[in-house]
């Protein structure tokens, strides 16, 4: 599958730790309202199946705590979300907002295989007290261990270039 070149093209700096967490954090409030919807949906469904009463008295019990159906779905959103605006512009909503980019070192957006990658190690660089994100400020190249491990980059986009 060819790759498709992200505009606008250039030789764009590493984002910075700030920048990268103040993305990170617009597009928490995005995940938490996809979260809610989601999870929303899913007692809707539910609700279909055992019927109002039924529910309440299941989830009353606590047989509905720790759900793998609905985590597996969560999770499968989130990875949906983050995998769909990282391989077609490189940007979330938040990463928009913020100027910052995700690319491989040619300029083209990243493949599948590796937003999961991204995604997986994102997610487990913050057991370790988030130094997976951290560890941008001893990176001489300023990357993440999921910048790493995906090989790609989180750059910074000029303002002016971003309105186009």
């Amino acid at each position: 599958m060819p790759k498709h070149l992200l505009r606008p093209q250039g030789d764009f700096p590493a984002a910075g730790l700030p920048r990268r967490l103040a993305a990170m954090f617009y597009d928490l409030l995005l995940c938490l309202a996809l979260l809610i919807v989601v999870t929303f949906i899913y007692k809707l469904i539910l609700m279909g199946f055992y019927g109002e009463v039924q529910l309440k008295q299941l989830s009353d019990s606590g047989a509905l705590d720790g759900d793998p159906l609905l985590s597996s779905l969560l999770l499968l959103s989130l990875f949906g979300f983050f995998s769909k605006f990282w391989t077609h512009n490189g940007q979330t909503l938040g990463m928009q907002v913020w100027g910052v980019r995700i690319q491989n070192s040619d300029g083209t957006a990243i493949s599948l295989w590796q937003a999961l990658l991204r995604f997986v190690v994102a997610m487990a660089s913050w057991l370790p007290l988030g130094l997976g994100f951290l560890w941008v400020l001893w990176d001489k190249e300023n990357r993440s261990w999921h910048d790493i491990y995906s090989d790609s980059r989180t750059v910074q986009i000029p303002k002016h270039s971003h309105k186009k």
